[in-house]
């Protein structure tokens, strides 16, 4: 539902043609969507069955943190980085000042702050559960985490700096010296300190949520209304777009996929091309890789253009422009429910300083 080529080449092709876009939810597109699925490579959701069965097809729990395969000292060195202004020209901003851990992963603005006050061109996604996103930045720019946190840094609007000069800062310091020299046979440089960041980002997942626990087999893990929600979420379609183990994060979809959202009362900037600002491409204008549905009750204001100042207003503009449905205010109020459900335990950091 709260949707802003690829690996993903084959279901972006089935967005872009109209099989998805004839409307999510309503009678007449079922044949569609369930070909959409079909080419997506999940179950169809609109089949009979359980709430509960029909959630199982398209999401997974998240694992413990436990359960990954990262390095331990990397993930160490990597949480050092992440929460350290070196990489930032003024020696202000680190990587946990737009993305702050203990507050959703987000810094909670409009559009994030830089050095020198610099003002961003769009809002700031969530870094937790990021690493389970098939790519990174809301048009889908780096492929990895790597690749991701290879850009700020160097962004004369964020971080400031240049890469050389981030890697002789970084030497000139014995304790990273030491760090790396351990680690990496070929010291402190640039795709070392991204690597790390990385080994770190990955750790950052929130499970055992309310919904988490529910698909475990938990009943009384989400509250009525919840469950409802829930419901609701899967028979107006919104499941097919957030599914998978991040309840999103993993193909494209345009931003008023049925319903035009770009017009006079939403002038399109810079930012709102979206996939189209990379690839040149008249049909990807507008589309935005879909975001993670997880921990979204703590990462308002909501959209790529922070335009939904709560979640009650985002799942009203989605219901509408995505699904081209004027959604009663209950079941809004239900869905939010279930949204707020999603919420999982704050990864645990040392934020080494």
């Amino acid at each position: 539902m709260f949707a802003s080529m690829s690996a993903w080449r084959m279901p972006t092709l089935f967005i872009m043609s109209g099989l998805l876009l004839a409307g999510c939810g309503s009678d007449q597109s079922e044949a569609r969507f369930q070909q959409f699925q079909q080419a997506l490579g999940s179950p169809s959701l609109l089949n009979t069955g359980s709430d509960t069965t029909r959630a199982n097809e398209a999401h997974r729990p998240l694992p413990s943190v436990q359960q990954l395969a990262v390095n331990a000292d990397k993930v160490t060195l990597g949480d050092q980085l992440y929460h350290d202004g070196k990489l930032s020209k003024d020696g202000t901003v680190a990587c946990a000042f737009c993305h702050v851990v203990a507050r959703g992963g987000i810094d909670g603005l409009p559009v994030s702050i830089g050095v020198g006050g610099a003002q961003g061109g769009i809002n700031a996604p969530t870094v937790l559960n990021s690493g389970f996103n098939f790519r990174q930045f809301w048009d889908g720019r780096a492929a990895t985490l790597a690749d991701q946190a290879k850009g700020p840094p160097e962004n004369p609007i964020e971080m400031a700096h240049k890469w050389p000069d981030i890697v002789q800062t970084l030497k000139a310091d014995a304790a990273y010296q030491q760090k790396f020299a351990r680690l990496y046979p070929e010291g402190i440089t640039v795709d070392t300190v991204v690597d790390a960041i990385a080994e770190f980002e990955k750790t950052l997942i929130t499970p055992n949520s309310p919904y988490d626990r529910y698909l475990a087999g938990d009943k009384t893990a989400m509250k009525a209304q919840a469950v409802n929600g829930l419901k609701l979420f899967s028979d107006y379609g919104c499941i097919s777009c957030h599914q998978g183990i991040n309840m999103g994060g993993n193909l494209y979809q345009k931003m008023g996929a049925l319903v035009a959202y770009f017009d006079e009362k939403h002038k399109p900037t810079a930012a709102d091309q979206g996939l189209a600002g990379r690839s040149k491409r008249v049909e990807d204008q507008n589309v935005f890789k879909v975001p993670s549905l997880r921990n979204v009750a703590l990462t308002a204001p909501y959209f790529h253009n922070a335009a939904a100042p709560n979640l009650t207003e985002a799942v009203r503009i989605m219901s509408a422009n995505q699904l081209g449905r004027v959604m009663p205010d209950n079941e809004i109020a239900d869905i939010v429910a279930f949204l707020e459900s999603l919420t999982g335990e704050t990864p645990k950091i040392a934020a080494v300083k």
